[in-house]
């Protein structure tokens, strides 16, 4: 069993808390978040949150942990994460706009992304991200 698990829900986050559980409008990870810190408060068990829940026992310790350090609006929302896909260097963006202003290659009439991929040494999917 872990140690140094205190929560402690005052009057106003019981309130809260209640609330977004009973809300059919509330997110469901807000509800199952909400659903283990109350279980928590009321004494239950990990082994217990997680049978009543169905979240894993990490999950229960996160959002445990979550709701000590920043209470009930830290439940509430979700932390941020980096992009997928990393951005793309500011010269590279200057070369393919530097592109745009000039005529496309051979007798063709407007750019397209494939020859201005081509032209520029980035992905097509690179320039329409441009």
């Amino acid at each position: 069993m872990r140690t140094g698990i205190v929560v402690e829900v005052g009057a106003a986050d019981w309130a809260r808390l209640e609330a977004v559980v009973a809300d059919r409008n509330s997110p469901q990870k807000h509800v199952w978040r909400a659903r283990i810190i109350l279980l928590t408060a009321d004494g239950c068990g990990t082994t217990e949150i997680m049978n009543r829940t169905g979240k894993a026992k990490t999950a229960v310790w996160r959002c445990q942990e979550r709701f000590m350090q920043a209470g009930v609006d830290g439940l509430l929302r979700d932390k941020t994460r980096p992009s997928r896909i990393p951005p793309l260097a500011p010269e590279v963006v200057g070369r393919v706009v530097v592109l745009t202003m000039t005529d496309p290659p051979g007798e063709t009439t407007h750019w397209t992304a494939e020859a201005m991929a081509e032209a520029s040494g980035i992905s097509a999917s690179s320039v329409r991200r441009i």
